[in-house]
């Protein structure tokens, strides 16, 4: 990332046409503001809308010369000291911006802008080391070198297939490298952008997390570096820092979140989930499982994921070019070749293997858990639960059941008033409990 690039882009705008936006998109915020709070000084306003006081003062001056403000209150520092108040044309003014939009907020940035903040902030410099990597993933058992098959695929930031079958921490590692992504360094994003005079919210607060004051404040006084002196930056304040965002979905996803959503009510457009999730990360988990089919997500995704490039659409017909630019993770416990085809699985960068557990893996997590819920481990107990329901019936090993058995064996102890413990007839009872015999599954499929 260039940061002398990404400070120009942040620069403070102290012009009204460098702000690459209508100015009427402006004042339709400033009616509106001025209608739901009657009385605003000049300080609310620049908080509100994001802007230099200055700009605030210079359109505040245009709209009182046409009679739409006046100047209710006024202080002892001048017109930026002024409270203005809507006359009666400005009071009609307000209620036709209503008709137009409701968005009352930061005032937009221009998609090119967007698109350049993305770019840069896409290309990053620091590296994700094998150590932050083994850091993250240390609360799970895995493989040896299990680090090295999710480290090139983060540090590439292009996309990443998790498989394997169920119950063996592939949505656990996805989450692990989400916050390992927002850690890495934070970004600067609007919260909205506009086209077409259409406002289109980016902000999510179930997605964008704000940084701190403390880490904000190092990282905008390391916006402006003079001769290796760190000098504290101004910015542009219709940017804001956040972690890195993680967009998680489901069985839930529809083709419709992947577009933009045209709010009737408050008549601005909700941005698409992968627009949310530019510049962090974005999971697809139980892919297949979707209410969309995979060869539906294919048509639509597979020239962003070669180009980088999205296209949307407004209810006007225009379309919008914006960055995809995020980190992409499917996860399933299908098979991948009876998902997609190979086109498809070409355009996912790696495709990582999340198996069941060796014997040995399955041992220490077994212990683990038993650590963890403060049930004492009794090896004769363990050795009995792998030759009778393991071995015996030849039943796969996942990394889940340690947990879920040990959980249950302590659920049977407190119904019978006892200390949890291990012993051979509770584990039995804990996984006749548990498993789902094959031959009775079977009937119950054929009924």
């Amino acid at each position: 990332m260039s940061t002398g690039q990404l400070m120009k882009l942040l620069s403070p705008v102290m012009k009204l046409e460098e702000l690459g936006i209508p100015t009427g998109l402006i004042q339709d915020i400033i009616f509106r503001l001025l209608f739901n709070e009657s009385d605003v000084n000049i300080a609310r306003f620049s908080e509100v809308l994001g802007i230099h006081p200055s700009l605030v003062d210079e359109l505040l001056a245009r709209m009182k010369q046409e009679h739409l403000v006046e100047v209710v209150r006024a202080g002892g520092l001048g017109s930026l000291s002024f409270t203005y108040g809507l006359t009666e044309a400005g009071t009609k003014r307000a209620r036709d911006s209503f008709e137009r939009s409701q968005y009352v907020g930061r005032v937009p940035v221009s998609l090119e802008k967007y698109t350049r903040a993305i770019l840069l902030q896409s290309k990053r410099e620091q590296r994700i080391t094998p150590v932050q990597v083994k850091q993250a993933l240390s609360f799970l058992i895995l493989p040896d070198d299990f680090d090295r098959r999710l480290g090139p695929a983060v540090n590439a930031g292009s996309s990443l297939f998790l498989y394997g079958p169920p119950g063996n921490g592939k949505t656990t590692i996805a989450q692990a490298i989400a916050k390992l992504i927002a850690r890495d360094s934070p970004i600067w994003l609007p919260d909205a952008i506009t086209v077409g005079g259409q406002v289109i919210r980016v902000f999510d607060p179930l997605v964008h997390t704000p940084i701190t004051q403390e880490e904000a404040a190092f990282h905008t006084a390391n916006l402006n570096m003079n001769n290796g002196r760190t000098e504290k930056a101004k910015y542009d304040q219709r940017w804001r820092l956040f972690e890195r965002p993680a967009v998680m979905v489901g069985g839930e996803l529809t083709m419709d979140s992947l577009d933009l959503r045209y709010e009737p009510i408050a008549k601005v457009y909700e941005a698409p989930l992968q627009l949310k999730a530019n510049g962090g990360m974005f999971l697809i988990d139980d892919f297949g499982r979707q209410q969309i089919s995979p060869q539906e997500l294919l048509n639509r995704w597979i020239v962003p994921l070669e180009s980088g490039i999205d296209f949307l659409r407004l209810q006007s017909g225009q379309s919008l070019e914006v960055p995809f630019r995020q980190f992409i993770v499917f996860s399933t416990n299908l098979d991948p070749m009876q998902l997609v085809d190979g086109a498809f699985l070409r355009r996912i960068q790696m495709k990582v293997e999340v198996g069941g557990p060796s014997e040995k893996l399955f041992y220490q997590i077994f212990t683990e858990s038993c650590k963890a819920f403060s049930v004492p481990f009794d090896k004769k107990t363990f050795v009995h639960l792998l030759q009778k329901w393991y071995r015996g019936p030849n039943r796969v090993m996942q990394a889940v059941h340690p947990r879920d058995l040990v959980k249950t064996v302590i659920s049977i102890c407190n119904y019978d008033g006892t200390t949890p413990r291990l012993t051979p007839e509770l584990i039995d009872e804990a996984c006749e409990s548990y498993f789902v015999d094959g031959n009775m599954a079977a009937t119950l499929a054929d009924q």
